[in-house]
């Protein structure tokens, strides 16, 4: 085996680093989403990211594929459902939404992500959240509040509910829905799985898109619209969402879902350095608090299998 070969296998037999990379690349896609609100309709957003992602995974996949038709065909029904939730209605709700919500109320909405995850895990699978991942779960929502509302809870109050926190929390429930699914996953190579959701996903999001077209709606040909429809459909899209399944696969859900906190940790960061907002001591609290709450929801017992 070579050395690549070799570094390769390591990264993704390392859930949690996989999943700090996969917050990262998901922070800088809300980011963007919200820049490309006025050049981008949401939808059509939503198409053209996985259908970029299609053309760039199908010819890695085109020979997986075809050896794993039997079991696809067999399961269609569920990766169906999984390219539903986790593709095509979260980023069709979650580009949505970002048209309309303030930044505060989108980080805020997707800090739920783990308990939804977590709901879904119990309501699926009867899974429980062990006392540890409870309190690693709170603790880093309360670093995400600590850093939305610049260390004043009282900013809470002032918070307006609009319908793109609606669209934004609906597009959670969905995701919380995949995340649990991918459980039940067929046996079948990572490649292909990742294709047939992406290309489902593409598929599902295209007849939208389509009706934003005939609705007049155009997206704005730019270079940076060029660069932002680029990324998406590269880093949060074909790697992360293959980080995701695979620290899923690794280490279960409800130990994973953590890690959606890092993301308005990430965000914030990314607002000091290229937007030139100035690190303020509630930022320091709140990363302290965040990453804390993911150290102890993570933490297996002692003698634990990974």
């Amino acid at each position: 085996m070579s050395e690549n070969r070799k570094g390769s296998a390591g990264l993704m037999d390392r859930p949690y680093l996989l999943l700090t990379l996969t917050s990262l690349f998901w922070a800088i896609n809300i980011v963007l989403g919200r820049f490309a609100a006025p050049d981008i309709p949401p939808l059509t957003l939503a198409f053209l990211r996985w259908f970029g992602a299609t053309l760039v995974v199908l010819p890695f996949a085109w020979k997986a594929l075809k050896a794993d038709w039997p079991v696809i065909r067999s399961h269609l029904l569920l990766m169906t459902a999984l390219s539903a939730t986790g593709i095509a209605g979260y980023n069709a709700l979650a580009y949505w939404g970002l048209g309309y919500t303030e930044a505060l109320n989108a980080l805020l909405v997707q800090s739920t992500g783990p308990l939804l995850i977590a709901l879904w895990g119990w309501g699926l699978w009867g899974d429980k959240l062990s006392p540890a991942q409870f309190l690693g779960i709170m603790t880093s929502l309360t670093g995400v509040l600590v850093i939305i509302t610049r260390g004043d809870f009282a900013h809470l109050a002032q918070l307006k509910l609009n319908p793109g926190d609606i669209l934004t929390f609906a597009a959670l429930v969905l995701y919380g829905l995949y995340a649990a699914l991918i459980r039940a996953r067929p046996a079948m190579a990572q490649i292909s799985f990742l294709a047939t959701t992406i290309i489902g996903g593409a598929i599902l999001l295209l007849p939208f898109a389509a009706g934003e077209f005939f609705a007049g709606y155009r997206v704005h040909v730019t270079a940076s619209s060029l660069a932002v429809l680029a990324y998406v459909a590269v880093f949060p899209s074909l790697i992360a969402y293959m980080f995701f399944v695979r620290s899923v696969e690794l280490i279960g859900p409800n130990r994973a879902s953590p890690f959606f906190h890092l993301m308005p940790v990430f965000g914030s960061v990314i607002a000091i350095l290229f937007l030139g907002e100035q690190p303020q001591i509630f930022h320091a609290l709140g990363f302290a608090l965040v990453l804390g709450g993911v150290f102890v929801a993570t933490r297996r017992p002692k003698g634990a299998a990974l």
